[in-house]
């Protein structure tokens, strides 16, 4: 194989071709780092994500378990990375509700056995190769539960996970922790708000709505659309968590937010005028009148907001995009990659609405 210079950092990171990781491997290798990039391709992990990256020399796609513990040891044996990024979780809260055992084996299950080669892998090196090594776990703001009006999540915010798939984060997240302090394994936990931005699984608020509001079907928003959640475009939180790697503070937890709170309606309004001045529908009707109230989530969180002063204090990392900026930036993407949307349609996923 063609291996770049000894100078490239290399990094293992699972869950690659993913929405969030397969923006940070592009991103990685763009910076100049290599990926060796481990990929269950569960319903959610889409090879087409990753094209630009086919016979690239500092891109290794592997296609694996997390949790097979076997697997993971060869590749850290074979390619010594300098550091692991372990985004591979099942993260649909929808789907944690029909099925619960999945994200139990992957998000709990899979989170140890990748730990216990990381540890075994870590107690090998030697020198500078060991003080420089770091496992980075990236959680989410859902384990810290729902807030009310007021506050914002902070890293010392009490874990109080409301839905299967937030249950089985929190428990990886405890799983990190502990082998800091058990085994003095160099961790680091980044818990971020929701996410948007390319290639994000059409399954997902933001681009189910563009997808819908495209076609000029009903788009559906659970209870009364009041669900305030804060929003971080993908570019940005993939570079926080570069920023956490270099510099982090080892068994810290660093929040990482896009200080963009809004409500759910507001999102789907925005996208709905964005569209409407891009792509007006045939019959000139405005996409707003094609909002329909659901029935809400079981469990539904009712807020949640991040507060990155931790992140932004010792790291010096800022959200680029405001909420305005990333989301006409994602509708634009959307429009031109009409192909990679169609693709993941073809296959199981039909757009059906899950976990009633």
């Amino acid at each position: 194989m063609n291996h770049p210079s000894p100078g490239v950092k290399t990094l293992l990171v699972t869950g690659g071709a993913g929405f969030i990781g397969a923006n940070f491997v592009l991103q990685a290798v763009a910076d100049g780092l290599r990926a060796v990039n481990l990929d269950k391709l569960t319903y959610a992990g889409n090879p087409d994500t990753l094209a630009a990256l086919r016979g690239h020399d500092r891109h290794v796609f592997v296609h694996g378990d997390i949790g097979d513990r076997a697997l993971v040891a060869a590749l850290l044996a074979e390619h010594r990375p300098d550091g692991i990024v372990n985004f591979a979780a099942e993260s649909h809260v929808d789907r944690s509700i029909d099925g619960p055992a999945a994200f139990v084996q992957t998000n709990v299950v899979g989170t140890l056995a990748l730990l216990e080669a990381a540890r075994d892998y870590w107690r090998g090196l030697e020198g500078a190769a060991r003080e420089a090594f770091r496992f980075l776990h990236v959680s989410t703001d859902e384990v810290y539960g729902s807030l009310g009006a007021e506050g914002r999540f902070t890293e010392r915010t009490a874990y109080a996970p409301n839905s299967p798939y937030s249950a089985s984060k929190a428990a990886s997240d405890h799983l990190v922790r502990a082998f800091h302090h058990t085994y003095g394994l160099p961790v680091l936990t980044t818990n971020c708000s929701n996410n948007y931005g390319p290639y994000q699984f059409p399954e997902k608020l933001i681009p189910l709505v563009i997808q819908k509001a495209l076609a000029g079907e009903a788009l559906p928003v659970y209870g009364d659309g009041r669900n305030v959640r804060d929003w971080l475009f993908v570019g940005d939180h993939c570079r926080a968590i570069r920023r956490v790697l270099e510099a982090g503070r080892t068994g810290e937890t660093y929040n990482v937010g896009g200080n963009a709170e809004r409500e759910n309606i507001v999102v789907v309004k925005t996208i709905c005028a964005l569209l409407d001045a891009r792509q007006p529908l045939a019959d000139g009707r405005p996409r707003e009148s094609l909002i329909a109230y659901v029935k809400d989530r079981p469990g539904h969180d009712r807020r949640y907001a991040i507060d990155s002063t931790k992140l932004q204090g010792e790291l010096g990392w800022r959200p680029s995009q405001t909420f305005e900026s990333g989301i006409a930036q994602t509708v634009d993407w959307y429009l031109a990659h009409q192909p990679w949307v169609q693709r993941v349609l073809d296959g199981s996923y039909r757009m059906e609405r899950l976990g009633s």
